[in-house]
């Protein structure tokens, strides 16, 4: 049986969306929020994870504000998103962890 698909939308960036399988769906937008906020400022790797995604953020806005991309900025947009996803999974394995991990201690 396939697990249904959860979409959050974030309250202070409606364009961004959170999709969430499995066990993430435990996570609401406020708990998002504030363990990105917590995990930032605590969690070196997870630091760096953010700040490459708001890089990659910023350069498709970039891009997808070109009139008419060339080919190799084309294929730069899709690299940049599959990158992006990619960081967000783990971003998001790495809140998920982080949040077992605070349960089980509580």
């Amino acid at each position: 049986m396939e697990v249904p698909e959860l979409v959050l939308t974030s309250a202070t960036h409606p364009a961004h969306s959170i999709r969430l399988k499995g066990d993430m769906h435990e996570m609401d937008i406020v708990t998002t929020d504030s363990l990105k906020e917590e995990l930032i400022s605590r969690d070196p790797e997870f630091r760096e994870l953010a700040r490459e995604h708001h890089k990659y953020e910023e350069r498709l806005s970039e891009l997808s504000a070109l009139t008419y991309p060339s080919d190799e900025e084309q294929l730069e947009e899709i690299t940049l998103k599959k990158k992006k996803l990619a960081i967000k999974d783990q971003m998001y394995s790495i809140m998920l962890q982080y949040q077992k991990t605070q349960s089980l201690s509580h």
